[in-house]
C-alpha cells in the first residue's frame, strides 16, 4: 500500500513539474523574454535603422540640396533595397554612435567603422565593403622619393596629432605641421614639403574634386584598413542577410559604381 502511495506522489510530482516547465516557457514568451530575430523585426517593420553621421564627407553628409548623400549613404540604401526594406537613416555624432548602437536606437551602424579585434570582441560586422591603405603622396614632379623609406631626411606635412604624423616621423621625417589634408597639399605643391602621408581615400576624394592638381600617389603601405557594417552581435540572420546582399551588389557592380562615383576608383574591393 505505501509503494502505490509513493509511487502515485512520484507521479504527481513529475506531471506538476512538466506543466511548471510548458507555463515559463509559455510565461517567457509572453512576457518577450523569447529571444528576438532582428532580422524578422526588420523585415515585418519594413524598415532598417541606420546610425550615421550625416557630417563626414565624402561617406555621410548632406549635399547642396541638404540631402543626406555619400558612399556610406548609397551602399547602405542599397542593402536596404536588397533586404526589401527603407532605409532610415538616423543621424548621430561618432563620439554616440557606438552607444546609439547599444541602445537599439538603430539596427546597424554604417559610418566608415574599422574592423578591429577590440570591436569583433562585442559586435558583430559585416563583409567589408571598403579598403583602405596609407599613401606616400608627392608632386608629380618627384623622382627622389619612390617608397617610405625615402623620406628619411625629407620634410613630410602633417596635422602632428594624427597617426600618420608617427608614421612618417618612424621614417625618418621632419614633420612640418598643418591643420589638414589639403593644407599639407598646399605645402607640397609649393616645394615647402617633400611629402604627406595620409588614407588613399582620402586622397582619392581630393583628386575626384579637383583633377587636375599636380600630386601622385608615390607608394601604399602594406597594411590594409577593412571598414565594414557594425551590428550587434547575436543578429546572425542579419548579418547574413547583409553579407549576401553586398555579395549581389558586388557582382551586379553597383558597388563599384557608387565607389567610383565619390573616389574615381573602386574601394571596394582588395587593392
Amino acid at each position: 500500500m505505501k509503494k502505490r502511495i509513493i509511487a502515485a506522489v512520484l507521479t504527481v510530482l513529475i506531471i506538476a513539474a512538466a506543466l511548471a516547465g510548458c507555463g515559463g516557457t509559455k510565461g517567457a514568451e509572453q512576457n518577450g523574454e523569447k529571444k528576438q530575430d532582428l532580422l524578422a523585426d526588420i523585415k515585418e517593420a519594413g524598415v532598417i535603422k541606420i546610425g550615421t553621421e550625416g557630417t563626414y564627407a565624402p561617406y555621410s553628409y548632406h549635399n547642396d540640396k541638404g540631402d543626406l548623400a555619400g558612399y556610406d549613404v548609397e551602399v547602405a540604401q542599397a542593402v536596404a533595397d536588397k533586404l526589401g526594406v527603407k532605409a532610415e537613416f538616423v543621424e548621430t555624432k561618432w563620439d554616440s554612435m557606438i552607444a546609439g548602437l547599444d541602445a537599439k536606437r538603430f539596427d546597424v551602424v554604417v559610418n566608415q567603422v574599422g574592423v578591429t579585434e577590440e570591436r569583433q570582441q562585442k559586435y558583430s560586422f559585416s563583409t567589408p565593403y571598403t579598403y583602405s591603405k596609407g599613401a606616400l603622396i608627392v608632386a608629380k614632379s618627384n623622382q627622389d622619393i619612390k617608397g617610405f623609406k625615402d623620406l628619411s631626411g625629407k620634410k613630410s606635412a602633417q596635422s602632428l596629432t594624427s597617426n600618420w604624423a608617427g608614421l612618417a616621423e618612424g621614417y625618418g621625417a621632419e614633420l612640418v605641421g598643418t591643420d589638414g589634408f589639403n593644407q599639407s597639399i598646399d605645402l607640397v605643391l609649393a616645394g615647402r614639403a617633400d611629402a604627406t602621408i595620409n588614407d588613399n581615400l582620402t586622397f582619392y576624394d581630393y583628386i575626384t574634386q579637383k583633377p587636375d592638381t599636380e600630386v601622385k600617389i608615390a607608394a601604399l603601405s602594406d597594411e590594409t584598413s577593412e571598414n565594414a557594417i557594425l551590428i550587434r552581435k547575436g543578429s546572425d540572420t542579419l548579418v547574413k542577410a547583409i553579407d549576401d546582399a553586398l555579395a549581389q551588389l558586388s557582382k551586379e557592380g553597383k558597388l563599384k559604381e557608387i565607389s567610383e562615383k565619390y573616389f574615381g576608383v573602386d574601394v571596394s574591393v582588395k587593392q
